[in-house]
């Protein structure tokens, strides 16, 4: 039985627009779409690829589509996965998606990398170890790192930390700061794709000591890496382009290659995507340059509002040109608000041939209803506009207008360090409303956070404060707190301070067997770096004068002697000090102790709160928390041992280094994928961390920015690329342009603009245009009434849920799915993940040695 496009589409109730319906049908030759907010890319995204697959018989394995986000993909695969379901039970064609390379281009350039397709010969490449962006803070913000420049560079590390102080312009000079410099302009070299050689090259001719130690540093960095196979996540790229390069048929591997969000591109993206559609041509984008906002991160928007000249320069190739226009999303009135917003800058190039921007866009709105749509407040202060905002917020949600706080979404240019950010959280909060503040301050001074933390300070002690200020002194001020309150909670507990002080005991009886087998080691003049004998060292180290019963068993077990002895035999022999760590240590880990808590009564009502859907942010704050624990334990790959508790050295690491350092980033609450914003409270989200995503209620909590002027980077790289940018003057005014165009498209049903004024208030210019010519009613002057009510919606994509990992573990356990599958807790325990590695690891192995003897048969042929 045969099946057509047009009832697939009716199957999944699914009327493609004119424009949606043409994308979807033109598969052959290069494609630009340009997709407005609220267009439908996603679902013509969805429906080009079955469309592929179905109808012109394209294998899933020769489709590359790369998405933004980890959600969007997800989104596209069980989009795809439905779909193709329903025409399987229509034909009996069954599809396979498993191979298709669908996900982020980081995940996608790790399949590159190892998929030998792209390898020349047959041989197994190991992929490279990924650090993700905090593992690169801790990699260059390290004592390893700051002594590796003195001696690279002859000069004292103070004084180097000033010179690039003043080169990069920073108000200070601290290791934190200038850790964060040098890495922004490393993943800036390597987005470039830019050679050492030219860098040395530019760097020598501009006579600049300070640029060329700054590429000093990045080549040491990058080789440092490379010795140890690893990679950021901007090498990660170069690395798969290398990797296509050096293979001989990369060109041919996909007959399709689909980029989403292409205006969010960097160089060395544009570059492996051109590469690997090359052969066919089949190259389709999708974006929008008004929603460019990733220029801080090397995005280059360029590539996309010249991607018809692009594909002319690498395909030799005009692109069609399609324009997703209409916007299914927002009210009339919302869609003229963000499109004459953006018409109030004049975008014509220096030279007056052509503009900055693809100029002629047509947006309409899908809903032409003229009904209330957009207000502002009053013109005030700050803290009074607050208050006017959380009074109307307030009436909305006793009202019903919306049916969960969380649909009301307040957006600011910035959260960090902002005064009128934390004026309109304490309005809120005293109107009864709880806040989700995803990038407000510090994630650390959430309750939760000083909870679990304030735990393990007292199990494990803190770094002794030094005689510093400033955010040192802050942090340790945070530790006291973390301290207080937990105390006050053992206090009222006695469960809890039974179990802090088991915990206590125990460490402190490592500590003593450490010691006193340490003592023993130095009496026989033994080093603990030598290379343990069973025949000349257990009988010795058994008899240690008061050793605890664990370490004497520690040392004692028959598998230690058969461990001894396969190290032997694999030439990788085990020392003194590993025989005395293991001999010493607990038999549990930071997020085991974190699951511990979790029965106590103080952190066990979180989750009820959850289950009855009365307020889900401390329990997001608590997967959150589990993340940074494990992010720990993978770092440190050290178990709790007496070696690391003499002299508090676990302590120290954990909160001196790795606490401290989460504190000084700013590391923050994080919208989980499967729950964008908790229930029961209001999110406060920066513009950046909105994009993508929609919400019924809109608040601008702030109308204009600071202008910082030209990015120290953008100076920087843009002598040595060159490539016909936007003129760099005009970088800081675009770009605030594009970040409140992204925050008023956000909006569906309404849309609070707040209308500032007084000391410290910023209004970008653009706004007073708007508020006189738009002349919108204020708060005070309309009854909520007529405001249109939310009601839930389905997704238009649905998802899919699995018999094994989704309906039997939330038959086994509901409360286990919950924390594990639906907030992203991350397990305790290693066996599970362990024998899970294991799996897949032989299945891999497996797979590559068919491959492998595919390939001898084919030769032997």
């Amino acid at each position: 039985m045969s099946v057509s496009l047009e009832e697939i589409f009716c199957m999944h109730d699914f009327t493609p627009n004119e424009g949606q319906r043409e994308a979807i049908e033109t598969l052959e030759g290069p494609l630009f779409l340009m997709a407005g907010p609220g267009s439908g890319k996603t679902r013509v995204l969805l429906w080009r690829t079955v469309n592929a697959i179905v109808f012109q018989g394209v294998k899933p394995d020769e489709i590359f589509l790369s998405t933004f986000t980890e959600k969007a993909s997800k989104q596209l695969k069980d989009g795809l996965q439905s779909i193709l379901g329903s025409v399987t039970n229509q034909t009996g064609v069954p599809y396979d998606i498993s191979s298709m390379y669908i996900g982020t281009v980081h995940s996608l350039c790790q399949r590159l990398i190892a998929d030998r397709r792209f390898t020349e010969g047959r041989s197994r490449v190991k992929p490279p170890i990924l650090l993700d962006e905090l593992d690169q803070y801790f990699t260059i913000n390290s004592t390893r790192f700051w002594k590796v420049s003195k001696d690279l560079l002859h000069i004292e590390e103070q004084e180097l930390r000033e010179e690039l102080k003043d080169y990069f312009g920073r108000r200070s000079s601290s290791k934190h700061d200038i850790a964060l410099s040098l890495i922004s302009i490393f993943n800036r070299f390597s987005e470039e794709n830019i050679s050492m050689s030219s860098l040395f090259s530019y760097a020598n001719a501009q006579e600049n000591n300070t640029l060329l130690k700054v590429v000093n540093l990045y080549d040491w960095y990058r080789r440092d890496l490379a010795n140890q196979n690893m990679v950021d996540f901007a090498l990660l790229q170069r690395r798969a382009y290398d990797t296509l390069c050096q293979g001989n048929s990369s060109e041919s591997q996909f007959k399709y290659v689909i980029i989403d969000e292409f205006q969010d591109t960097n160089h060395i993206q544009e570059q492996l995507f051109f590469k690997l559609a090359s052969g066919y041509k089949n190259f389709c984008v999708v974006g929008d340059d008004d929603q460019a906002l990733y220029r801080f991160r090397g995005a280059t928007v360029e590539n996309f509002v010249q991607f018809p000249d692009r594909c002319q320069y690498y395909l030799q190739s005009s692109p069609k040109e399609i324009q997703l226009n209409i916007n299914y999303r927002s009210k009339k009135q919302i869609v003229e608000t963000y499109t004459s917003f953006i018409d109030k800058e004049s975008w014509v190039r220096d030279d007056g041939n052509g503009f900055h921007r693809l100029n002629e866009k047509t947006i309409k709105p899908h809903n032409q209803e003229t009904d209330l749509a957009v207000i502002t407040t009053e013109p005030n202060t700050s803290e009074e506009v607050a208050k006017e905002i959380a009074s109307f917020v307030s009436k909305m949600i006793s009202e019903n207008i919306v049916e969960d706080p969380n649909q009301i979404a307040f957006l600011f240019p910035s959260l960090k360090n902002n005064v009128h950010v934390k004026r309109m959280k304490r309005a809120l909060e005293s109107e009864g409303i709880n806040v989700y503040a995803p990038r407000a301050g510090q994630f650390l001074e959430v309750e939760e956070a000083k909870a679990i933390l304030g735990v393990l300070i007292h199990i494990f002690g803190k770094p002794q404060r030094q005689d510093y200020s400033g955010s040192y002194q802050d942090f340790h001020d945070w530790l006291d707190e973390a301290e207080a309150l937990i105390q006050e909670l053992m206090n009222k507990d006695e469960r809890l301070l039974n179990f802090i002080e088991t915990k206590v005991n125990e460490l402190k009886q490592c500590r003593e067997d450490y010691i006193r087998l340490l003592k023993t080691v130095n009496d026989y003049e033994w080093s603990i770096k030598d290379m343990y004998n069973p025949k000349k060292h257990k009988r010795v180290l058994v008899n240690t004068p008061l050793i605890s019963q664990r370490a004497n068993k520690g040392i004692s077990a028959g598998r230690i002697d058969k461990l001894v002895e396969k190290k032997k035999e694999e030439e990788k022999p085990i020392s003194l000090q590993y025989i005395l760590n293991r001999a010493t240590s607990v038999d549990w880990n930071l997020l085991d102790v974190f699951y511990r808590l979790t029965g106590f009564p103080y952190f066990s009502r979180l989750f009820k709160l959850a289950e009855d859907g009365t307020d889900e942010g401390p329990i997001s704050n608590l997967s959150m928390i589990s993340e940074y624990l494990s992010r720990y334990m993978e770092q440190s790959r050290s178990i709790i041992s007496g070696g690391r508790l003499v002299e508090d050295k676990f302590g120290n690491d954990f909160f001196g280094r790795y606490i401290y350092g989460l504190y000084r980033i700013g590391e923050s609450e994080v919208e989980n994928d499967e729950t964008p914003f908790p229930k029961g409270r209001v999110p406060f989200l920066t513009i950046h961390q909105s994009k993508g995503l929609e919400f019924p209620y809109v608040v601008l909590g702030s109308p204009g920015k600071k202008n910082f002027g030209v990015p120290k980077n953008e100076e920087i790289i843009r002598p040595i690329t060159n490539r016909g940018s936007e003129p760099l003057e005009k970088i800081p005014r675009y770009d605030t342009m594009r970040l409140f165009y992204v925050a008023l498209s956000r909006a569906e049903k309404g849309l609070i603009i707040t209308n500032l004024r007084g000391r410290g208030q910023v209004v970008d210019p653009a706004f007073k245009k708007l508020f006189e010519e738009m002349n919108y009613p204020t708060l005070s002057s309309i009854d909520t009434f007529n405001l249109s009510k939310v009601t839930a919606k389905e997704e238009d994509i649905p998802k899919v849920y699995s018999y094994t990992s989704d309906y039997l573990l939330y038959i086994k356990c509901p409360r286990n799915y919950m924390a594990f599958k639906k907030y992203g807790f991350v397990p305790s325990r290693t066996q599970t993940m362990l024998f899970g590695s294991l799996v897949h690891k032989t299945i891999e192995d497996l797979h590559n040695k068919i491959i492998a003897q595919r390939g001898d048969s084919d030769e032997s042929r």
